[in-house]
């Protein structure tokens, strides 16, 4: 397997990880809130995180040079599973909210890659690139539309 095949198995397995987290923290803020079960995922996370870097040999915690506004991905990660921990306990549901999750994550990464937000390094996407969010898009609208009948 090449090196670039397994990154992009790696990340298709991220999107069924980040299904079973929805499903997860959605069940648990059911029974509790929504903030409960952001700081329950974060808590875990933090734990495993943590003893994955220290087990790491020759782990390097800290790397200078990093932006400041860097260090902030939890706060994002946080706020996500909050709000991902309501939607998908609406008429949403598991799949509607990814759906439509992996819908503002493509629309995002357009305009972060158009634009060079955030430091990143200014690329003019082409119009396959906006021909694929429209029919992400309306493969949301059918996975959303297509479950209330």
């Amino acid at each position: 397997m090449t090196t670039r095949n397994l990154h992009h198995l790696l990340a298709f397995l991220s999107g069924g990880l980040l299904a079973v987290m929805l499903l997860f923290n959605g069940t648990l803020a059911a029974q509790t809130t929504a903030t409960f079960a952001s700081w329950v995922a974060h808590g875990a996370g933090a734990v495993l995180a943590l003893a994955l870097l220290f087990l790491r040999p020759g782990a390097r915690i800290w790397r200078g040079g990093a932006p400041a506004w860097a260090y902030l991905g939890g706060l994002s990660g946080a706020l996500t599973v909050v709000v991902t921990a309501v939607a998908v306990n609406s008429a949403l549901a598991l799949s509607g909210t990814l759906a439509l999750g992996l819908a503002g994550q493509a629309a995002f990464g357009l305009l972060a890659d158009r634009f060079g937000f955030l430091g990143l390094k200014v690329r003019k996407p082409g119009w396959r690139a906006y021909a694929a969010l429209v029919l992400v898009l309306a493969g949301s609208s059918l996975v959303i539309l297509g479950g209330a009948g």
